[in-house]
């Protein structure tokens, strides 16, 4: 019996949990040997695609890993994180940069309305753009959207930002917003 769509056989697992393990010990050749080894019908699996594009991430391929985050949100459009590993990738490829970055991650805006990682990312570009009223904005919209979820770490979006520095020009501006409330 053929497994069902969503999931994978047993093999092509077997693959993917292996390319993790050599992922995990710092190996992405063998861990690309094992991704790349996935029968054809799990090619466009979602698991397959994160796995081959985080081994690309790894060993700095940042012309594949946005390849294979473009097959991400082509073939999975409603998992936001597609989208966002897409436009991290597009930002440090030959050719890419903060602008394509920015315009790959632009229409997710939208079609993720809780994500809070997706303004924080469009923050990041615009700030390092020296677009500091998008990157403001932006900023602000995923601290909302942070508030708005019961299950977020209340202010864990403005701890990261202190840490980042492509919001280094903004960070006496975050410092002396209010402090985070929950929106119900």
């Amino acid at each position: 019996m053929a497994p069902a769509p969503d999931e994978l056989a047993p093999e092509d697992l077997h693959r993917l949990r292996a390319a993790q393990g050599w992922l995990e010990r710092g190996l992405p050749i063998e861990a690309r040997r094992e991704a790349e080894s996935v029968s054809e019908a799990a090619r466009f699996h979602l698991a397959t695609l994160d796995v081959r594009r985080a081994v690309a991430a790894s060993i700095g391929d940042w012309t594949a890993a946005h390849h294979l985050g473009e097959l991400f949100v082509q073939h999975h459009p409603g998992i936001d994180a597609g989208w966002v590993h897409r436009a991290y990738a597009a930002r440090r490829m030959a050719g890419g940069g903060l602008p394509l970055a920015l315009h790959e991650l632009l229409p997710a805006l939208d079609l993720f309305p809780n994500c809070t990682i997706i303004p924080y990312n469009l923050a990041c570009y615009a700030c390092q753009l020296e677009d500091t009223p998008r990157a403001k904005a932006w900023f602000a919209m995923a601290e909302e959207r942070e508030a708005r979820q019961s299950t977020a770490a209340l202010g864990s979006t403005r701890r990261m930002a202190m840490e980042d520095d492509d919001l280094l020009p903004l960070r006496a501006w975050i410092r002396d917003l209010p402090p985070p409330r929950r929106v119900a």
